[in-house]
């Protein structure tokens, strides 16, 4: 077990701990970034991410959550003053109980597992790390295998993202890519191997509702950037395109929400399938 290190002023180690907050280019050199709450952190431990610090509060009585937590998670222990893990926390009134310090994975998509009924998310260059979050829960809540964000894109590992995933970055594997060519290579690996994956794309004008497509195959689901849609190099590696219908005035719906909407209809299609016995094409028994 690691001693306790007091951190009270903020020396070199709290500043580099502070810009895994702000500078992308930071965390990616460290492999490091920060990880806020009780939830976020438990699932981080119980999925087995490699935690190299736990900070808390140096004048605040642990809960028996942390106690746990600090007796047998193998990480640095670092008691530090109230106000320095508020900011470490982003909080401007009472800190956090204890932020974690965790590993960045390796962007390698062999992390996705791809089975027979696989279903996958594929994100192009989007822009709001809150979006990049909230999808990541959505995928891991209604039965995602993985997780892509392709492109000069918002950082999977930034806090707002992380927040928002609500631990669900833990559960399920998002890995970052370059540019389409990447995943189209991925794609064309899997069917070689006997996973027929379907690669479907959203768009206003669709070949069909997404009521009218079968999502019982394999299928791997493109989101668009939220302002210019999916990039012509994506749209080119669509099988399909798939429509959302809407009424109102709204032209669009936020790129989370349309993942959510499309996510759910996947969901439901499955689970009615296999409430009904019936095989959904593309499996064996």
């Amino acid at each position: 077990m690691s001693t306790v290190q007091r951190i009270t002023t903020r020396n070199a180690r709290f500043q580099q701990w502070q810009s895994l907050l702000t500078n992308r280019n930071k965390r990616s050199r460290a492999r490091e970034f920060l990880v806020q709450g009780v939830r976020p952190i438990s699932l981080a431990v119980q999925h087995g991410w490699p935690v190299h610090a736990l900070i808390y509060d140096a004048e605040r009585k642990p809960s028996k959550w942390l106690e746990e937590l600090l007796g047998t998670v193998r990480a640095d222990r670092i008691a530090m003053a109230p106000e320095m893990v508020a900011e470490l926390g982003e909080k401007n009134e009472e800190p956090p109980e204890a932020v974690a310090v965790v590993e960045m994975p390796a962007d390698d998509l062999g992390r996705i597992p791809v089975e027979d009924d696989f279903l996958g998310v594929v994100l192009d260059r989007p822009t709001s790390p809150g979006n990049i979050g909230s999808i990541i829960r959505s995928a891991d809540a209604l039965g995602a295998h993985g997780l892509i964000v392709a492109g000069h894109a918002a950082d999977v590992y930034d806090p707002k993202s992380v927040r928002a995933s609500t631990g669900s970055l833990f559960s399920l594997p998002a890995v970052r890519v370059p540019a389409p060519s990447d995943v189209v290579g991925w794609v064309a690996a899997q069917r070689n191997r006997g996973r027929p994956i379907v690669v479907v794309g959203t768009d206003e004008h669709g070949d069909c509702d997404v009521f009218d497509f079968d999502f019982t195959q394999p299928a791997l689901l493109l989101i668009g950037n939220e302002t210019s849609g999916l990039s012509s190099a994506w749209r080119e590696a669509c099988d399909f395109m798939v429509g959302i219908p809407m009424v109102g005035a709204a032209s669009s719906l936020n790129a989370a929400n349309a993942a959510t909407a499309l996510l759910y209809e996947v969901s439901r299609q499955r689970i009615t399938v296999a409430g009904s016995g019936r095989l959904p094409r593309g499996r064996r028994r």
